[in-house]
């Protein structure tokens, strides 16, 4: 709970005077029955004291009295309602934005080692349930402290015995409570897991949903999420089981108690220690006393879950976040990209997926890696793009090594483009901005222009503000890539990335889109990196470097590999034929 402590202090003015309404609305609430005491002491009883107009007089008095706490709570009532919406608003508004902004601030490694979604429902869940502990504490918790004081305060001067007995209930149902609520706190941990995995498989199904009904699969999808669900069904079953049991035994507890105090009032009564007034008094606060307790059950529940979702929400801030440089090296005009004996191996592997992998490159100049799939080209993507760190040797950008830089000043430099484009909906307008939201139209349509897109503008009939995909135009796998390239160098990068860009495309477009990338990499105005299995996208290459478990075996000109008779010659002969 210390983390939700440490958001509420930034909110103390609005919580102070949200606690504070709550104060006026609970005293003022329990101000009616004092007046109706004295309606009943002063008047009801002794009405033959009174002439008719001095009874009707001091009744209609009071009764004013009565009306005008009642109006002054429910004005209470209502800024109080205000004022606690505004801060668990705001704390959760808080809560979920820091929360973002820590996760996109993770290594990428983080990211492949969980679920998609999983840390999403992590969120949504810490939010609304700090949400609601808030709005229970001040609601409900404080405003029954307040009641407390005020009756205690008041039965004091009735009676000394029956502040006590008021008393001794509470920390009696408080331990009852506490002790009983510590199943619950187990077997929410255990809801809390499922439900965050299902919200991962979930996605991933809804993500893959392509996939899942092309092969006929979206009954085996249904029945392995309805698995996990089952599982959720029988642990909120339980749940409902200890809180029912709570709930009841409370309840009974509480009643038990008021039956008591209600005995001994009236035995003062008898006594004649108490007025009639007085009796009734205490009789409608053993309601706003323990009325409220009875609902403890409830809070305790929100409680737990509260604590729950913080204690998840912690480990994910406790993530450490990609390492930044103390003192950073500014990198401006990035001029020279130099890899020196860099190797790379991920957790879960037993291998380096790349091992002393060494090139250097500049401004102009356009190298290729290439090689049979496991060779670790994806793996050196990464490196490149600053998505991994080298666990050995350095990348050198002008000459200063990447410990010593800023990641996000090395991304703004880059323009990617990757083999599954990544569209989103909205217009080709949107599209475009998603890099640069200060571009103006003309720079939108010189990219789309040195990208080849001109038969997706001739079809889109509202220029830059066409939809894309459903509900506007329609576009093909080259367009796609054609868009995304347009993308990359809308930013005007330094370093320009070329990912499988033409691998999951027919031949006819893999040779137009190619031609694209040959006329981009021709002005020579960046460093541009090709990764590529087919050999026939990387031939104008000023270098052509081959991968092979992770090394670098071959290096040079397309013509001079060939030549060379080894595993790019291999691989060329594999995908043109002999005689080519």
């Amino acid at each position: 709970m210390a983390t939700l402590y440490r958001y509420l202090r930034d909110y103390w003015p609005q919580v102070l005077l949200a606690l504070l309404l709550a104060a006026i609305n609970q005293v003022f609430s329990l101000l009616d029955p004092l007046i109706f005491r004295h309606i009943i002491d002063s008047y009801a009883t002794k009405f033959h004291q009174y002439s008719s107009s001095e009874f009707l007089k001091g009744v209609a008095g009071l009764l004013g009295a009565a009306v005008f706490v009642a109006f002054v709570s429910r004005v209470a009532k209502n800024f109080q309602d205000y004022y606690v919406n505004l801060v668990t608003q705001q704390v959760g508004a808080r809560i979920y934005a820091d929360g973002i902004r820590h996760s996109l601030e993770l290594p990428y490694e983080q990211f492949e080692d969980q679920r998609s979604g999983e840390t999403l429902g992590i969120l949504q869940k810490v939010r609304s349930d700090t949400e609601k502990l808030i709005g229970s504490f001040v609601n409900l918790l404080f405003t029954t402290l307040v009641g407390v004081v005020f009756v205690m305060i008041y039965a004091a001067q009735v009676h000394w015995s029956i502040g006590p007995a008021y008393l001794a209930t509470i920390p009696l149902l408080g331990g009852l409570s506490s002790l009983l609520s510590k199943k619950i706190k187990t077997v929410q941990q255990a809801i809390v897991k499922e439900t965050t995995a299902l919200a991962g498989s979930t996605t991933e199904s809804l993500r893959n949903i392509e996939l899942v009904k092309s092969l006929g699969l979206a009954q085996q999808e249904i029945s392995r999420l309805n698995t996990t669900t089952q599982k959720i069904l029988k642990l909120e079953l339980k749940k409902v089981k200890y809180l029912r049991s709570l709930s009841f035994i409370q309840g009974t507890f509480v009643n038990l108690l008021r039956t008591t105090v209600l005995f001994l009032m009236l035995y003062l009564i008898f006594s004649q220690k108490i007025t009639v007034g007085q009796f009734f008094t205490m009789l409608f606060y053993s309601f706003f006393i323990f009325g409220p307790l009875q609902e403890l059950g409830n809070v305790v529940n929100t409680y737990r879950e509260t604590e729950v979702s913080l204690g998840r929400f912690e480990k994910l801030l406790a993530m450490k976040p990609e390492p930044r440089p103390e003192h950073p090296v500014p990198l401006n005009q990035l001029e020279t990209l130099r890899f020196h004996d860099v190797s790379f191996q991920h957790n879960s592997a037993n291998r380096p997926a790349v091992c002393g992998i060494t090139f250097e490159v500049k401004t102009g100049e356009t190298i290729a890696f290439v090689g049979p799939s496991g060779a670790g080209k994806t793996t050196l993507v990464k490196l490149l793009v600053g998505l991994y760190r080298p666990r050995n040797g350095h990348i050198y950008y002008n000459g200063t090594p990447e410990d010593q830089i800023t990641v996000g000043d090395l991304r703004e430099r880059i323009g990617f483009v990757t083999q599954d484009t990544q569209l989103f909906s909205g217009t080709i307008r949107e599209n475009l901005l998603f890099v640069k939201p200060g571009a103006t139209d003309a720079e939108c349509l010189d990219v789309l222009r040195q990208a080849s897109v001109e038969s997706l503008l001739a079809r889109a009939d509202k220029g830059l503000d066409t939809l894309i995909g459903e509900g506007g135009v329609k576009v093909s796998g080259g367009e796609k890539q054609r868009l995304s390239i347009a993308r990359a160098l809308l930013r005007k990068p330094q370093l320009l990335v070329f990912d499988e860009a033409t691998s999951a495309l027919d031949s006819l477009t893999e040779e137009e889109i190619g031609s694209t990338i040959r006329e981009v990499a021709a002005k020579r105005n960046a460093i541009t990196i090709l990764i590529a299995h087919r050999l026939s996208t990387v031939m104008h290459a000023d270098r052509i470097f081959v991968l092979e478990r992770g090394k670098i075996v071959e290096g040079g000109r397309h013509e001079e590999l060939v030549d060379g008779k080894g595993l790019y010659y291999a691989m060329w002969r594999q995908q043109v034929g002999e005689g080519r």
